[in-house]
C-alpha cells in the first residue's frame, strides 16, 4: 500500500509579508493549516490565514506563537532565534533551523562562515565602528552592517573619503567593491530526508540607488561552464550549512568568469518570484515541500522568463493606485501578482509581474514595457 501524506499539522509562518503570502497561496492547494505572526495588523497575509499580531524579535511572543504550531518557518530572517531553540527543545519543527538563520543574521558570521568553508567570495575585512572603516577602507569599498540590513538597507557604498560620513559606527565589514559583469541567483532546496536540487540561474538587476532587485531574466545569460559552477556552489552551502528549506544563493559573475558568493537568504526569495509561472515546481512549493519531508519537485524552466518588481513611485505615499494596469494585461505573457498592500510609499514592494516569452528579445521589450508602463501611485 502507498504510505500515507499526514496533513494534520499546523504551519506557522514568523513574517506576515508577501512571502509568507505566496507562501500560503501555494500550500492551500495542499489543504496545508497555516498560522502567522507579524506585527502589522494588516500585513498581506494577515487576511489568509489565522493571525497574531506581534513583534518576531520578542522571545515570549515567539514562544507563545511557536507552542501552538508543529512546524515553524520564517519569511524573514530578523527573528528571535532563542524562542526557536527553545522550542526545537520542546519538540517542534523549525526550518530552516535556528542556527543557519542565527549565521545569516550576522554578515559578519555569514562572510567568515564563506571564508572557512573554502567559498568563493569577496575581499573583506571585519570593522567595529566608523573609526575602524577609516583605518582599514581601501577605495572603492562597500561597507555593510553586520545585522538588521536588508532590501537595501545597511549597505553603503565608500568611493572617497567623502564618503566616510556615511560609514557605519557599528559592528559590520568592508568589502571589496566587485568590478562585476552579472549578479545571478540560485535557489536551492534540501529536504528533511538531505535530497537537494536547484532551479536555473536568474540574473538580476538592480535599482542604481535603492539596493533593490528591479526587474530579472531567467534563464540567466552565462555560459555552461558559469552555471554548472553556481549551481554547485549553492548546492556546497545548503549542504555545508546542513539546512533544511530553501536558500538564495545571491552571486557576482566577473569579466574573467570568476563565480563569487556576495549572500544567502534562507527561505523564498525576490529572485524567485517567476518560478510561479515559469518552472515546473515554484520556490514556494518547493520549500514547502522541503519543510514537510515531501520529496522535492522539479525545477526545469517551462519557458523564458522576465521579473519585474512594482516599487511604490518617488513622490507617492498613500491609498495604493496602480496607473497602466489595463495596458499590461492587454501584453501576451504577463502575469500581475499585487501583495495586498493598501498603502504605497516610496520604493515599497507592491507587487511584480511575470513575463513568459521564447524569444529573449522579445522577453525584454516587455519587461521594459512593463517597467516604464505600470507605475503604484497614490
Amino acid at each position: 500500500m502507498a504510505n500515507t501524506f499526514n496533513q494534520d499539522f499546523k504551519l506557522g509562518i514568523l513574517g506576515g509579508g508577501q512571502l509568507g503570502r505566496m507562501l500560503i497561496q501555494s500550500g492551500i492547494d495542499f489543504n496545508f493549516n497555516f498560522s502567522v505572526l507579524d506585527p502589522d495588523k494588516n500585513a498581506p497575509c494577515s487576511s489568509l490565514a489565522p493571525f497574531s499580531e506581534g513583534k518576531l524579535t520578542d522571545y515570549d511572543t515567539v514562544m507563545k506563537f511557536g507552542e501552538l504550531c508543529d512546524i515553524i518557518t520564517i519569511e524573514i530572517e530578523n527573528v528571535n532565534t532563542s524562542a526557536l531553540k527553545e522550542l526545537v527543545r520542546k519538540g517542534k519543527k523549525v526550518f530552516p533551523q535556528p542556527e543557519v538563520i542565527e549565521l545569516i543574521q550576522d554578515k559578519r558570521v555569514q562572510k567568515t562562515f564563506y571564508k572557512s568553508n573554502g567559498i568563493s567570495t569577496a575581499y573583506f575585512v571585519l570593522t567595529e565602528n566608523k573609526d575602524d572603516v577609516a583605518r582599514h577602507v581601501r577605495y572603492p569599498m562597500v561597507n555593510k552592517l553586520g545585522k538588521e540590513g536588508y532590501d537595501g538597507r545597511g549597505v553603503q557604498i565608500l568611493r572617497g573619503a567623502g564618503d566616510l560620513q556615511h560609514a557605519f559606527d557599528k559592528p559590520g565589514l568592508l568589502e571589496e567593491l566587485v568590478p562585476f559583469e552579472k549578479e545571478i541567483s540560485v535557489i536551492v532546496a534540501r529536504n528533511t530526508h538531505g535530497q537537494v536540487d536547484t532551479f536555473p540561474a536568474v540574473e538580476m538587476v538592480f535599482h542604481p540607488t535603492q539596493n533593490l532587485v528591479e526587474y530579472l531574466f531567467a534563464p540567466a545569460q552565462i555560459s555552461t561552464d558559469v552555471a554548472q559552477r553556481a549551481d554547485a556552489i549553492a548546492r556546497s552551502i545548503i549542504e555545508k550549512l546542513n539546512m533544511v528549506g530553501l536558500l538564495a544563493v545571491e552571486m557576482f559573475v566577473t569579466a574573467s568568469g570568476e563565480v563569487l558568493v556576495n549572500e544567502i537568504a534562507p527561505r523564498p526569495h525576490n529572485s524567485g518570484h517567476q518560478t510561479i509561472e515559469a518552472n515546473v515546481t515554484s520556490q514556494y512549493e518547493q520549500h514547502l515541500r522541503a519543510i514537510t519531508g515531501l520529496p522535492l519537485g522539479k525545477t526545469d524552466l517551462i519557458m523564458p522568463s522576465a521579473m519585474v518588481n512594482l516599487l511604490g513611485e518617488p513622490g507617492f505615499s498613500g491609498p495604493a493606485r496602480y496607473a497602466g494596469f489595463e495596458e499590461v494585461m492587454n501584453v501576451k505573457g504577463v502575469h500581475v501578482h499585487l501583495y495586498g498592500k493598501n498603502q504605497t510609499k516610496p520604493f515599497r514592494k507592491m507587487g511584480h509581474v511575470t513575463i513568459l516569452d521564447d524569444d529573449i528579445d522579445s522577453l525584454k521589450k516587455k519587461a521594459n514595457f512593463v517597467k516604464q508602463t505600470l507605475k503604484v501611485i497614490a
